[in-house]
């Protein structure tokens, strides 16, 4: 939006607002992290120490149930979280009916 005394930039129909923008064809963050996280790889178990093929997810997971079991609470809540799914935050409410001006009676109004 442009400030007093300025003019809005007007494009053409098809014409980009920003032509220097991410190439077309170029990965985005979630897909290249994604990609990265299916990585195979030999690697200790760190729960029951044998070596084996996992991904990079595995691996991560795997060290965060070990976190969990050595005490770490907020691996074990992630851990939770994502297994179960966040616990549904439910909040009380009691409506108590009051008036909504004590100092005016109700006779008062009547008259």
């Amino acid at each position: 939006m442009a400030g007093k005394g300025q003019i809005e930039p007007r494009w053409e129909k098809g014409e980009s607002g920003n032509p220097n923008g991410r190439p077309k064809g170029s990965k985005n963050r979630s897909t290249i992290a994604r990609q990265w996280l299916e990585v195979n790889q030999n690697l200790k178990n760190p729960l029951t120490g044998e070596t084996e093929t996992m991904s990079q997810e595995d691996l991560m997971t795997l060290a965060l149930i070990k976190k969990a079991r050595e005490g770490d609470v907020a691996a074990y809540k992630a851990l939770m979280d994502s297994g179960y799914g966040a616990p549904v935050q439910q909040i009380e409410q009691t409506i108590l009916e009051q008036p909504l001006f004590p100092d005016v009676q109700e006779n008062d109004i009547n008259k």
